[in-house]
């Protein structure tokens, strides 16, 4: 039981806290004129948002931080954890940086973020196939099955954690849209890590489920902030954060197979794009309005919260299909 309550002990920390750093941040990003520019291609309910403080992320990653720091559990897969939230989360904070602060549009430039990407995405990779629970096996969902990859492990690991990474932050492009998924998302990796640890008596798993609660307890506290009409943005500080956040912990505990299944809202709307490019550079028509796929929603009609919440649903009942599957 012990267990149980040091979960729900750092999912109360970590939204606190979010919850009341908001407050005190957000009238700094104010001040420091960090707000958001916003696309003139983009739906036109959108132009009241330019100017709306961003880099919020910070908010999410200070509150998993002190919820962890002050959690007394410390074992090295939480550090590890945190290691790549941080790791992805300071390329994010970079770009944002060079975006918003030093006024220079395009950022850090796309080989530069793939590069630093890769990087990080290598150690993930490295690090769980010596010290993680089962090496370079996966669990395939729905099955007792393991699959052991070998040599290709690493590689394979590199190709999904970008595609994670990167597949959360295009999600985050509506108001508490990607806030209230990986809350869900990370919500599911706790309750899965903490019967894993049960069923299996593994700390590791139980490390897992702490830090995965730390994370959807910071991304609720934020909600307040971000939802409808969203006072602050998370920016790529707190969408790549928590792309590293998913990203390791599927990775740590070898479900790596179930992102697509929980995280099919981030699938989706990394594929739309995929489809949307190629689409478009063979015939010069375009199949969605627009991409990602929740703005091709919003140009054909709905409101941004009738989105927002329509996606959520679909992640809480995904949730609940990824955590039967194991």
């Amino acid at each position: 039981m012990q267990g149980n309550e040091q979960i729900i002990r750092v999912i109360i920390v970590s939204f606190l806290i979010a919850l009341f750093l908001g407050p005190v941040i957000i009238p700094i990003l104010r001040r420091l004129k960090v707000g958001q520019s916003i696309r003139e291609e983009g739906p036109k309910s959108h132009y009241s948002k330019s100017g709306t403080p961003t880099m919020g992320g910070v908010i999410i990653i200070l509150a998993i931080l002190i919820s962890i720091g002050t959690s007394g559990y410390y074992k090295q897969e939480i550090f590890a954890v945190m290691f790549f939230i941080m790791g992805f989360g300071l390329i994010g904070f970079i770009d944002d940086y060079i975006k918003i602060v030093l006024k220079r549009n395009l950022g850090l430039r796309a080989y530069q973020k793939i590069l630093g990407q890769i990087f990080f995405a290598f150690l993930l990779a490295y690090y769980s196939k010596n010290y993680s629970i089962n090496g370079t096996e996966l669990l395939i969902p729905f099955t007792n099955v393991e699959i052991d990859l070998g040599p290709l492990y690493i590689p394979f690991i590199v190709f999904v954690v970008l595609g994670t990474v990167n597949a959360v932050n295009l999600t985050d492009g509506l108001d508490g849209l990607n806030t209230g998924i990986t809350l869900i998302v990370m919500a599911a990796f706790s309750l899965i890590a903490n019967s894993l640890s049960l069923r299996y008596v593994d700390p590791i798993y139980h490390g897992i489920s702490i830090i995965s609660a730390a994370v959807s307890g910071a991304c609720l506290g934020f909600l307040k902030h971000n939802a409808h009409p969203a006072k602050v943005f998370m920016g790529d500080t707190g969408s790549l954060a928590l792309g590293g956040a998913v990203s390791a912990v599927a990775v740590l505990t070898n479900l790596v197979l179930l992102i697509p299944i929980i995280g099919g809202i981030y699938f989706a709307e990394a594929l739309s794009v995929i489809i949307q490019v190629l689409h478009y550079k063979r015939t010069h028509r375009r199949i969605f309005k627009m991409a990602p796929i929740h703005h091709h929603f919003e140009m054909s009609g709905w409101k941004e919260t009738k989105v927002v919440g329509a996606f959520w649903i679909i992640t809480v009942i995904l949730a609940f299909i990824g955590i039967y599957s194991i």
